[in-house]
């Protein structure tokens, strides 16, 4: 079953979806699983919606949902801002804790791509979230960038957008860029993109990326369990940022890299993910004690 909800962040209300297993009797609650999106994106995506029923379907009450400024969420439209969008797994959190059908001492979370270095760095500032599973993610905004604008020309153009959005705020003003001049995406993979991502930031997007760094806190989500998911050839996150984060991680860490697939694996339906997810979930964090 899927519902529609709504519950709060500070003075905004956010949408989600609650995907609840079948079979699930009055008065049980079972294990409850936040699904965070990718750069952008909306509760939609693929990398959304398969994961979140995946979920389901092993007995998590799961929940989608769209951060500040994306998709059915309140919030000034485009303006995605880390930090922001941890107080808002935080909410996601407290909500799910309201839930009769949610063991609220039992909720983890899953992100893909940026929503996996949020899901992170939420893991490791806030205690009430028991295990933390990230796709694509990664620990460091300016080492990602420079590997995502890696030639001298690419990085040089790169350095003059944040030089020109840096003196355009001390006007006053907010200097609009592109997607793809935040983060590349080769062309044979922006199918994967939900449909009404968002296609233009504000500078003040790029900057609150350039200085995140889920490095500094993924120390402090141990002894929770932590699953790093990574292509060993990522088209889009470079797969050394997962490497660092299992370096900074404490443990249980669990790191697998994948060669049969690319940044959108959520999307993928692979086999062999589905199994080691499933199998460290039935290790870690069972949907039934």
């Amino acid at each position: 079953m899927e519902e529609r909800v709504v519950f709060r962040s500070g003075p905004l209300q956010l949408a989600g979806v609650v995907h609840v297993p079948e079979g699930l009797r009055a008065g049980e609650s079972r294990p409850g699983f936040l699904v965070l999106r990718g750069f952008g994106s909306n509760k939609s995506s693929g990398n959304c919606v398969l994961p979140a029923r995946m979920l389901a379907e092993w007995g998590y009450v799961s929940m989608r949902f769209d951060f500040r400024g994306c998709g059915e969420s309140d919030g000034e439209k485009a303006r995605v801002i880390c930090l922001e969008q941890v107080e808002d797994t935080k909410a996601a959190v407290s909500y799910l804790q309201t839930r009769a059908d949610v063991a609220g001492a039992r909720i983890a979370a899953v992100g893909s791509s940026f929503g996996a270095a949020v899901a992170v760095y939420a893991g490791g500032v806030d205690p009430r979230l028991g295990a933390i599973i990230s796709s694509g993610g990664w620990g460091d905004g300016e080492t990602k960038f420079r590997r995502q604008h890696a030639s001298p020309e690419a990085w040089a153009r790169f350095a003059s957008m944040m030089e020109e959005g840096r003196k355009a705020r001390a006007q006053g003003r907010s200097l609009m860029v592109p997607r793809y001049d935040i983060v590349p995406i080769p062309p044979h993979l922006r199918d994967n993109l939900a449909q009404q991502s968002i296609m233009e930031f504000p500078f003040d997007t790029v900057d609150s990326m350039y200085n995140f760094r889920a490095n500094e806190v993924v120390g402090k989500i141990a002894p929770r369990p932590l699953l790093l998911l990574h292509s060993s050839n990522d088209s889009v996150t470079p797969t050394e940022q997962s490497l660092r984060l299992f370096e900074h991680a404490g443990q249980p860490t669990d790191l697998h890299l994948f060669p049969d697939v690319d940044h959108f694996m959520f999307s993928q339906d692979n086999p062999r993910v589905i199994g080691v997810i499933r199998a460290w979930l039935e290790k870690y964090f069972p949907a039934r004690a």
